[in-house]
C-alpha cells in the first residue's frame, strides 16, 4: 500500500493542457515566486493590543513578536480561516476569558462552596484542540490525555471534552494489586534495516522505531512523497544518529523523477524555500490541527483535507517542490491566485494559514465540480482539464489510492 507519492512527472506521450483553474501540482513555466521577506524582523516588545495594518496576517503578527500563532488566534476567538482587516485591534497578551454568565437571581449563601474551574468544555465550530487548551490555560498533552485523544483525533461541534484536572486522582488501596506497567517499547538498535510490509506508512515505520520521520527520510534519501512498496528494505538510523538538518542553505533540486524543471521555476522555488526556512513555522502537529480546523470552518471533510496534506507534505509547512509547489498543501502560485478568487481575498502561500486555506478552497471547489471523489482527488494532482481529456495517468491513480487510504486513517 502506498504511504506517500512522489511529485507527478509530466506525461511525455501526450501534452497536458492546463486549464485556467489549474490545481496545485501542474508546473507552470515562469510562475512567479511568492513575495515574502527572506527573514523575519527582529523580535520586539509585545504590546497588549495591536492594530492590524494593510497586508498583515495573524501568523506574521505573531511571528513578529515571538508569539504562538495558535495562541493569538485563541486569544481573539479566531480560526485559521478567519479574515482580519486594517484597523482591527487584536489582543496579543492576556488570557482568554470564558463567556460571561448571567448573574444569579440572588446572592449565594455564605456557606456555599467556592466556585471551581470548569471541568468540561463543549466544542464549537472552528475550535481546535490547541486553541481549547490555550483558552483554558492547560497543556495540550493534558487535554489529549484527559480525553483519550491523539494529535490526529478529529473533534466536532457539540462534542464534550474533559479539561485537565477534571478527573480526581484515583486512589488505590494498599491491599489492591497494583496495575501492571505497560510493556516498555523496545529500544531501537543503533542502526538496522526494516523490510516494508503491506499497509506500512513512512510515518508509522518511523514511530515504531522511535525515530523522527525526517531521520528516516534522510537515511534513505527519500521525501514524504516517495513511493514505498512491500518488500523494500529501509535503513533505520539509531536514535542518536545525526541527520542533516534543514537550513537556510537547503536547495530545492531541479530534477525529480527523471524530469528537469525550468531554471526560472526552480529559482523561484529556492527563493520560497529560503523564506520558509528562515521563518518561525508551526510544527507538523500544529499544522495538522490547522488543516482540520480550516476544513471544518470551510465545509470540507477534515479527514479528506488532512489526507491531502499528509500525502503532499507530511504536514511540513516548509515543503517546496521543484515545480514551486509551496507549503503543507503544495500549491503553486497560479493556483494560489485562483484560490484567492475562490475565497475573496489575497492568500499568501508562505503564510501557513493562508496556504491551508488555499488548498482547502481548491479541494472544496474540485469536490463540488467533479462527478465523484476519485475525480476530485485526481484533479488536485493531475489537473481537472487534463483528467477530463486524458483520463487517469497511472501515477494519478496511485495518488488517488494513497489519499483515500490516508483519509481512512484520519476518519
Amino acid at each position: 500500500m502506498l504511504s506517500s507519492l512522489a511529485f507527478a512527472e509530466p506525461a511525455a506521450a501526450a501534452p497536458v493542457q492546463v486549464p485556467a483553474h489549474t490545481v496545485a501540482h501542474v508546473p507552470l513555466v515562469g510562475a512567479p515566486a511568492v513575495q515574502a521577506p527572506s527573514r523575519l524582523a527582529p523580535m520586539r516588545a509585545v504590546p497588549s493590543r495591536y492594530t492590524v495594518q494593510r497586508g498583515d496576517s495573524v501568523w506574521a503578527i505573531a511571528s513578529r513578536y515571538g508569539l504562538n500563532p495558535t495562541s493569538v488566534l485563541a486569544l481573539n476567538r479566531l480560526t485559521g480561516a478567519s479574515v482580519i482587516h486594517p484597523g482591527q485591534v487584536l489582543r496579543l497578551t492576556g488570557t482568554v476569558s470564558a463567556p460571561a454568565r448571567r448573574a444569579a437571581a440572588a446572592p449565594r449563601p455564605a456557606s456555599a462552596a467556592p466556585a471551581t474551574p470548569s471541568t468540561s468544555y463543549t466544542v464549537r465550530s472552528g475550535d481546535t484542540l490547541s486553541a481549547i487548551a490555550a483558552r483554558h490555560g492547560i497543556g495540550l498533552s493534558s487535554l489529549l490525555a484527559a480525553n483519550g485523544l491523539t494529535m490526529s483525533s478529529i473533534i466536532y461541534p457539540g462534542q464534550h471534552l474533559r479539561l485537565s484536572g477534571s478527573q480526581a486522582p484515583r486512589v488505590v488501596a494498599s491491599t489492591a494489586k497494583p496495575a501492571p506497567k505497560p510493556a516498555a517499547k523496545p529500544a531501537a538498535a543503533p542502526s538496522g534495516r526494516y523490510t516494508i510490509r503491506s499497509g506500512d506508512t513512512l510515518g508509522g515505520i518511523a514511530n515504531r522505531h522511535g525515530i523522527s520521520l525526517q531521520s528516516l527520510l534522510n537515511a534513505n534519501h527519500m521525501t514524504v512523497r516517495t513511493i514505498i512498496y512491500a518488500g523494500r528494505t529501509l535503513v533505520i538510523p539509531g536514535r542518536g544518529t545525526t541527520v542533516a538538518p534543514q537550513s537556510s542553505s537547503t536547495k530545492v533540486p531541479s530534477t525529480f523523477l527523471h524530469y528537469t524543471y525550468p531554471k526560472d521555476v526552480v529559482a523561484d522555488a529556492n527563493k520560497n524555500k529560503a523564506a520558509l526556512l528562515a521563518a518561525h513555522l508551526p510544527s507538523p502537529a500544529q499544522m495538522q490541527q490547522i488543516v482540520a480546523s480550516t476544513a471544518r470552518s470551510m465545509g470540507v471533510n477534515p479527514a479528506l483535507a488532512m489526507a491531502f496534506a499528509y500525502q503532499e507534505s507530511g504536514f511540513s509547512a516548509s515543503a517546496v517542490s521543484p515545480a514551486n509547489a509551496i507549503g503543507v498543501m503544495q500549491v503553486i502560485p497560479s493556483s494560489g491566485e485562483w484560490a484567492s478568487q475562490l475565497v475573496g481575498r489575497h492568500l499568501n502561500l508562505l503564510n501557513p494559514y493562508d496556504n491551508v486555506t488555499a488548498g482547502v478552497a481548491i479541494i472544496r471547489s474540485l469536490v463540488r465540480s467533479s462527478k465523484d471523489l476519485d475525480h476530485a482527488i485526481g484533479s488536485y494532482y493531475q489537473g481537472q482539464g487534463s483528467l477530463a481529456q486524458h483520463g487517469f495517468f497511472s501515477d494519478t491513480r496511485a495518488y488517488v489510492n494513497a489519499v483515500k487510504a490516508h483519509m481512512k486513517r484520519f476518519s
